[in-house]
C-alpha cells in the first residue's frame, strides 16, 4: 500500500487548481495559501466562516482523539474499510476525501486497511482548525486541510470515494466532486446509538423519526448495511470523552451531565448505518 499526495485541490477563492510549491498551494490567480509546519493548509477564507472558531473545540478535538484512539469504534472503521476497498483490483490507485475528518481516526484505518500494491491518494478535510492540526500531528501521509463541506476546495469529478461519518452531508458538492462511478460512504447513527447514555441524560427519549430514504439527486443508492455492536466503558474517563465528543454534550441538561459524570462505568450499544451511493454518470 502506498498513500500518495493528493494532488486535486481548487482554490477555495475562485475554483481554479492550485499548485503545491513546496510552502504553499498557489494557484493561477495568485491566491496563495501556506502550508503549517505542522502539515496542513488553511483553504477555509474568512468570509466562508460562520464563527471566529467554528467546528470542535479543541477540548472535543483531544476527547475524541483518546477515545477513537482506544479501538471503541474499531468495527465501524472496519466495515468502512469494507466498502471503500470492495471490489478494487491490488493494483488500483485511488483518491478519498473524508468530508469532516475530525482528527483523522478513519483515514488513518483506511491507509492501514489497504492492500499491498493499492495507491491512495487520501484528503481529510474539516472545518474545525484544532481537528486538522491534530490529524496532521498523527499521520503525515494523508492531505489535510481546514475547509468546509458546502464549498470543498477540491476539483470537480477528481474524486474516486467520499466518506462522510457522523457528518453535515452536501451532496450537490458530494456529486460535484465525485468521478462518474464514484462511490459515497456516509455513516448515520442509528435508532439504538448509544441509547443508554441517552436515557442516562434525558429525561425521556424522543420517538425516533423515520429513516431518509429518498436518493440524492445524482446518485444511486444501495442497500444500507447496519452495524450493531456493545462497548463497556470502565472508568469515568472515557464516559466523559464520549459525551464530549457528540453533540449529545450541548444537548443534555445540567441535571443530565452531572448524572453522566457520575458514572463510574457504562455498557452501551452502538448502533449505526453504513449507505453507499453510487455517482451517476
Amino acid at each position: 500500500m502506498r498513500i500518495t499526495p493528493f494532488q486535486a485541490l481548487a482554490c477555495p477563492l475562485d475554483g481554479t487548481p492550485l499548485q503545491c510549491t513546496g510552502s504553499a498551494w498557489i494557484c493561477a490567480s495568485g491566491h496563495s495559501f501556506d502550508i503549517a509546519s505542522q502539515g496542513y493548509t488553511n483553504l477555509l477564507p474568512v468570509q466562508h466562516k460562520r464563527s471566529r472558531d467554528p467546528g470542535d473545540s479543541k477540548e472535543m478535538v483531544a476527547a475524541r482523539r483518546r477515545f477513537l484512539t482506544a479501538g471503541f469504534y474499531q468495527p465501524i472503521a472496519a466495515a468502512v474499510n469494507r466498502a471503500v476497498l470492495a471490489d478494487l483490483s491490488a493494483d488500483v490507485s485511488i483518491s478519498c476525501l473524508d468530508a469532516g475528518c475530525g482528527e483523522g481516526y478513519y483515514l488513518r484505518q483506511l491507509a492501514t486497511a489497504a492492500g499491498g500494491e493499492q495507491t491512495l491518494a487520501l484528503l481529510g478535510l474539516d472545518i474545525s482548525k484544532w481537528a486538522v492540526l491534530s490529524a496532521a500531528k498523527q499521520d503525515s501521509r494523508p492531505s489535510w486541510v481546514v475547509g468546509s463541506n458546502a464549498k470543498l476546495p477540491v476539483l470537480s469529478g477528481t474524486l474516486d470515494r467520499v466518506l462522510c461519518m457522523f457528518g453535515f452531508p452536501v451532496y450537490a458538492e458530494f456529486a460535484r466532486v465525485l468521478k462518474p462511478g464514484g462511490l459515497l460512504v456516509q455513516v448515520d447513527s442509528g435508532p439504538d446509538h448509544l441509547r443508554e447514555l441517552r436515557e442516562i441524560i434525558y429525561p425521556s427519549l424522543k420517538p425516533e423519526r423515520p429513516a431518509d430514504l429518498q436518493t440524492p439527486a445524482g446518485f444511486i443508492r444501495l442497500p444500507t448495511e447496519t452495524v450493531r455492536f456493545a462497548i463497556d466503558l470502565t472508568h469515568a474517563g472515557q464516559i466523559a470523552d464520549l459525551l464530549a465528543m457528540t453533540p449529545h454534550l450541548y444537548r443534555a441538561s445540567a441535571e443530565g451531565r452531572a448524572a453522566a459524570a457520575a458514572l463510574a462505568a457504562l455498557s452501551l450499544s452502538v448502533d449505526v448505518r453504513l449507505t453507499c451511493f453510487v455517482r451517476g454518470n
